[in-house]
């Protein structure tokens, strides 16, 4: 695992990832977390240098990508991510936004454990090992500053109307793969890891079925998990008096 842009971390410091339940098991089945192209996802500000205040005109001089803004645009295709949140404790925004409302599982991890955890990645066994980038994520008030970093680095920079996501990234780019003839997937990769490495945690939502919450136990129990597992203090008895 490298770091991006030479970031001194906190290797111990806790990282978050949230789970609907069956994309939770299918991690304990395969060994293999998804890495989403950078592509796929909902923030539209995703890769930006610089956000243009509401209402301000279009300039036609930047109707059409010009050659760099092209090439970035093939790099979101040719980067995968996988996102962390950063925090020493559970999120209830998490619960709602991730894991199904507070119906699915989190996981807790660390770098330390993530940089042991992590299996070289190969788009096909007889292919060479890509790289696997991680570091944290910088918030930018981008209505006022233009960000001049690689492209590369870009991906660890977002607007700060995102600074609530407090985000830990993974990153694999599959770029050189493509420039030497690999096909490369439209979407997203899975990267296997050595899951009993990388769990420090689970916790059960809050709200999680008890069908589910029994077969997540099961599913543990098969990978020798199940004096990890907690349940989400979001169940915890409220006191007022």
């Amino acid at each position: 695992m490298r770091v991006i842009d030479n970031q001194e971390l906190d290797m111990e410091e806790p990282l978050w990832r949230y789970f609907r339940t069956e994309r939770f098991l299918e991690l304990l089945q395969s060994s293999q977390l998804y890495f989403a192209s950078a592509r796929q996802f909902d923030d539209p500000f995703e890769g930006a240098v610089a956000v243009l205040s509401p209402g301000f005109p279009v300039d036609p001089r930047y109707a059409e990508l010009e050659y760099g803004e092209r090439a970035f645009e093939e790099l979101r295709r040719l980067t995968k991510i996988s996102c962390w949140h950063r925090a020493s404790f559970e999120s209830d925004a998490m619960w709602k936004l991730y894991a199904n409302s507070g119906k699915g599982v989190a996981v807790r991890t660390s770098p330390n454990r993530i940089r042991a955890a992590a299996k070289p990645f190969r788009l096909k066994p007889e292919y060479g090992h890509e790289d696997l980038w991680a570091g944290n994520v910088k918030y930018v008030n981008l209505l006022k500053e233009r960000l001049r970093v690689s492209m590369t680095d870009r991906f660890w920079y977002k607007h700060m109307a995102f600074a609530w996501e407090q985000e830990f990234r993974l990153a694999v780019s599959v770029r050189m793969a493509e420039e030497f003839g690999v096909q490369v997937p439209e979407h997203g990769v899975k990267v296997e890891f050595d899951v009993p490495q990388l769990i420090e945690r689970i916790y059960l939502g809050p709200f999680l079925p008890e069908a589910d919450a029994t077969a997540i136990r099961v599913a543990a129990k098969a990978h020798r998990l199940e004096d990890r597992i907690r349940v989400s203090s979001m169940l915890g008895t409220p006191r007022y008096t």
